[in-house]
C-alpha cells in the first residue's frame, strides 16, 4: 500500500546514467561538424521508360483518314504507325514558362493597397447599388401606371361588333 501522504511509485526502475533514450546510429555520429561539412548525395538512379497501352482509337481513325478499308490493310498500318496513349501523370519538365505565368496561369495583376486603404472597392460596390435600385424603382412605376391586361380588359377596349336587329320575319310569325 502507498505510504500516507507520498505519492505511490513507479512500478518500472529508470534506467542508468549512461542510458540513451530514443535510436542511436552508429554510422553518422559526427555532430554539427559532419552534418555541417559532409552532405549526403544520392545518385539519381536511370528511370524506367513507362511503355503505355497503344491507342487503337487514334490509329484506327488515322488508318480510316489513309483510307483502309480491310483488315490487312488496318494491319499494316497499326504494324507501321504505332501510336501509344500519353501518360497525364507525368510532367513534362524542360519547357520554357512565360515569366508572368504560374502553373500555367497568368498571374493575377496586383490589387493597389491604396484603394484597400480608403475602402474605394466598398465605394463602387455602394454606387452600383444605389443605381440598381434607382433602376428597380422605375420600372415599378412603371408597371404601376400599366393596366394589367387580363379577359375583362380586353373584353371592355375592345367591344365586340353590335348586331343590328332584322326586321325580317318568317310568315308564320306574321299572324301571332
Amino acid at each position: 500500500q502507498a505510504e500516507v501522504g507520498k505519492a505511490m511509485r513507479n512500478c518500472y526502475p529508470l534506467p542508468g546514467p549512461d542510458f540513451t533514450y530514443g535510436m542511436y546510429i552508429y554510422d553518422r555520429d559526427g555532430g554539427v561538424p559532419e552534418a555541417i561539412g559532409h552532405w549526403d548525395v544520392v545518385k539519381a538512379r536511370p528511370r524506367k521508360k513507362k511503355v503505355m497501352p497503344r491507342d487503337f482509337v487514334t490509329m484506327g481513325r488515322g488508318a480510316v483518314d489513309e483510307r483502309c478499308t480491310t483488315a490487312r490493310e488496318f494491319g499494316l498500318y497499326y504494324k507501321y504507325m504505332d501510336i501509344r496513349l500519353k501518360d497525364k501523370n507525368v510532367l513534362h519538365y524542360g519547357c520554357k514558362i512565360p515569366p508572368g505565368m504560374t502553373f500555367g496561369r497568368p498571374s493575377r495583376p496586383p490589387t493597389p493597397i491604396y484603394d484597400i486603404i480608403q475602402h474605394r472597392y466598398k465605394e463602387l460596390w455602394m454606387e452600383q447599388q444605389r443605381a440598381r435600385t434607382v433602376i428597380q424603382h422605375e420600372e415599378k412605376k412603371k408597371r404601376i401606371g400599366e393596366v394589367r391586361e387580363n379577359r375583362a380588359y380586353y373584353l371592355r377596349t375592345h367591344m365586340p361588333p353590335k348586331r343590328e336587329e332584322s326586321f325580317w320575319h318568317p310568315q308564320r310569325f306574321e299572324k301571332v
